[in-house]
């Protein structure tokens, strides 16, 4: 026994070397991790063959395999080695739980799905929950309704884990995850990005080394980047690029969100690049009856919202006015409206073909403006334009007439699942 816990050592000690690299080494040597590591595996290795002939065997193995599996990439020695520990001892749970992760690697998700199932049959263990929430978000729909239901029973896999060990940094990571997936796959309920957030945090919180998580970082960023907070995304992101700089996403990510503020802080700033008469006679053109019957039927009244209030950062105009009609001067990734002369982004999920095009009456009820001002060192780059956000376009009236869920253009996620 004391040479299986002297073999169990060593290969905890690799594990601490690479989820520790960033506190022991600093950002200074990152780009080394991968070759630094490989060499520990190495060592490790050789080490463990020392204590094999000590060893009872399927305790070795199990030990070989943990050292092989500290690397991101699949290995068929791993897998070789870890099938045949299952096989020998079907009782221990942690054998089952690193083949999941390995086929996993191999991207065999139903086997995957098959060890953590065998895993938690055997005992209610959190990695096995919320490696089994990783998994169960990456299976093939086989019919309408799977997607969904599939993430859902994710949220309580890693719901399950973080109850289980609610200061283990990774469970409360996965579950972040989870949130953030069915976001994606609901209807887009803004309170299911909250608790995504809230998880991070906690993860963070509980467990230091999950803030050198990369992948944290990432998700988390387009968390923001969907909730218009720009800064926090590209915050994050060029984190995600310090932590694995090898990865690339982040700074693909971090180029298209640039391109896309300068492309709409530069519409903003030229007035949607009409001329003074022309936005002039589009203003004059809106009309009570643009408003629709129900908001007609509502009392309410289409009116302009004076300068003052527009440019009042986080000014709720419901507060003084029912609604907001505003005109479509141009085309842009969302919509740029303008309302007395104050160009606004609006930001509106629409089917392509459905949505509002140049000229274009659009009544919003209970609209809220944000103010956008905010510089970013890495680029040199400063961005100045107001927001308002339109969660969901049924709300809208377009040229008197509301929109539907036809209408409808739910935003599709981005996420990193194989760093989980």
């Amino acid at each position: 026994m004391a040479t299986e816990l002297q073999a169990s050592q060593l290969v905890d000690k690799l594990y601490d070397f690479r989820d520790n690299f960033i506190t022991n080494h600093g950002f200074d040597r990152v780009h080394d991790k991968p070759t630094m590591v490989q060499c520990e595996v190495t060592k490790t290795i050789k080490e463990l063959q020392t204590l094999e002939p000590k060893c009872q065997k399927t305790a070795y193995m199990l030990q070989y395999a943990r050292a092989l599996n500290v690397v991101p990439d699949y290995s068929r020695e791993c897998e070789d080695y870890l099938s045949k520990v299952v096989k020998r001892d079907p009782s221990i749970v942690q054998g089952w739980n690193l083949l999941g992760e390995t086929f996993w690697k191999k991207g065999d998700i139903p086997a995957s799905k098959d060890c953590f199932e065998g895993a938690l049959k055997r005992s209610k263990d959190k990695v096995s929950l919320r490696s089994l929430s990783m998994v169960l978000r990456q299976m093939k729909a086989e019919k309408m309704g799977d997607e969904e239901r599939n993430v859902i029973a994710s949220v309580e896999m890693a719901k399950e884990a973080v109850g289980i060990d609610g200061e283990d940094g990774m469970s409360w990571y996965v579950l972040g995850n989870a949130y953030l997936a069915l976001f994606f796959v609901t209807q887009q309920n803004p309170k299911v990005l909250g608790q995504a957030l809230h998880a991070y945090a906690e993860a963070e919180k509980v467990e230091q080394r999950s803030t050198h998580n990369p992948d944290l970082h990432f998700n988390r960023s387009m968390v923001y980047r969907y909730d218009e907070s720009y800064k926090l995304a590209l915050e994050g992101l060029k984190m995600a690029d310090k932590l694995d700089p090898s990865w690339g996403s982040p700074q693909i990510k971090i180029n298209e969100l640039i391109n896309y503020l300068d492309k709409v802080n530069e519409l903003v700033d030229k007035r949607g690049k009409l001329k003074t008469k022309r936005l002039q006679s589009l203003i004059k053109s809106i009309k009570e009856n643009d408003l629709g019957e129900l908001y007609i039927s509502m009392h309410t009244r289409a009116t302009q919202c004076d300068t003052m209030d527009c440019r009042n950062p986080g000014f709720n105009l419901t507060l003084h006015k029912p609604n907001l009609c505003v005109l479509a001067p141009c085309s842009v990734p969302h919509y740029l409206l303008n309302q007395s002369g104050v160009h606004i982004l609006v930001g509106i999920h629409v089917l392509q073909g459905k949505g509002v095009i140049i000229g274009d009456t659009v009544a919003i009820p209970e609209p809220f403006m944000t103010h956008h001002k905010f510089e970013w060192d890495d680029s040199a780059k400063q961005w100045d334009f107001r927001n308002i956000r339109v969660d969901n376009p049924i709300v809208l009236v377009v040229n008197g007439k509301k929109l539907t869920k036809d209408h409808c253009g739910y935003t599709i996620g981005t996420m990193i699942p194989s760093g989980e």
